[in-house]
């Protein structure tokens, strides 16, 4: 590449920066929780229409340490059933999954009919983290973008609707939302060794982000970048977004009234001493 090309996709790179880093104003908090709310009753109708049609969801999330993952799968699940919105956060594999096939572990956590996964991070760590932090081959990463979009067809000719997000945030916010989990002593479980060593290698995670979406962006299951610079914009926008996403209709509901209670009969109240929690609020 010459030069002037270099320094003319260097211009580029810098504002995509840009778009992602400026604009809108943070959204208020107020305007925030009233949206969210008729999201979730939106949700609420999806997952009715999910288990009456028997549709089987994959949502996978994706992106860099601080992007707002799991503030954003909260936001989504937080008004449906864990029963049918199950939420797959696997952590680093045995020693003898390291000896399976690549995808094995993943394959049981599928969804079967009337169920929706919800994947905080998914089989997409070979495409990232194992290849930036050296936990696989180079040769294993490059058969991983080979064979996944081949799964992932298999995936969606086995009629499972497959939607996947990758949340991008700035080099300024991650920096606020790393040193949030160092201070804030309510989210020092966020925080690893291998967090902060992930944050030194920025541009190594955005190679590897950029060859990952370039292999595995397919028409049968894309890529949805979502920029999470403002955690509550992006969990409306995903939100918003994942319902358009899988046809769905309001399901009948009949009129409910709650009926009498019975008569006390012949109970009694007892006098058992029983161990209540002490009232300190």
């Amino acid at each position: 590449m010459s030069k002037k090309h270099k320094k003319s996709k260097q211009k580029d790179e810098a504002k995509d920066e840009q778009r992602v880093t400026a604009g809108k104003q943070r959204l208020k908090t107020k305007e925030y929780e009233k949206e969210l709310r008729k999201l979730h009753v939106e949700l609420v109708k999806l997952q009715q229409w999910v288990v009456h049609e028997g549709l089987k969801v994959c949502v996978v999330f994706e992106g860099r340490d601080g992007a707002g993952k799991g503030g954003t799968i909260k936001a989504l699940t937080e008004r449906v059933s864990p029963r049918i919105f199950r939420v797959v956060a696997l952590p680093a594999p045995t020693d003898r999954e390291k000896t399976q096939m690549y995808f094995q572990r993943y394959l049981p956590h599928f969804p079967a009919a009337g169920e929706v996964v919800i994947w905080d991070r998914s089989w997409y760590n070979r495409g990232g983290v194992e290849r930036v932090m050296g936990f696989c081959t180079e040769e294993q990463s490059k058969k991983f973008l080979k064979m996944t979009p081949l799964v992932e067809k298999a995936m969606v000719d086995n009629d499972i609707i497959l939607i996947k997000y990758w949340l991008e945030v700035d080099q300024d916010e991650q920096t606020r939302r790393m040193e949030a989990r160092i201070n804030d002593g309510r989210k020092l479980w966020k925080l690893s060794p291998m967090d902060l060593e992930s944050y030194k290698r920025w541009y190594d995670y955005s190679r590897a982000r950029d060859e990952m979406i370039a292999a595995t962006d397919t028409d049968f299951a894309p890529w949805h970048l979502a920029r999470s610079n403002d955690k509550k914009r992006v969990r409306l926008n995903i939100i918003t977004h994942l319902l358009g996403q899988i046809p769905y209709k309001s399901l009948p509901r009949k009129k409910v009234k709650l009926p009498p209670r019975q008569k006390p009969g012949d109970y009694k109240k007892t006098d058992y001493p029983f161990r209540y929690v002490p009232e300190k609020f």
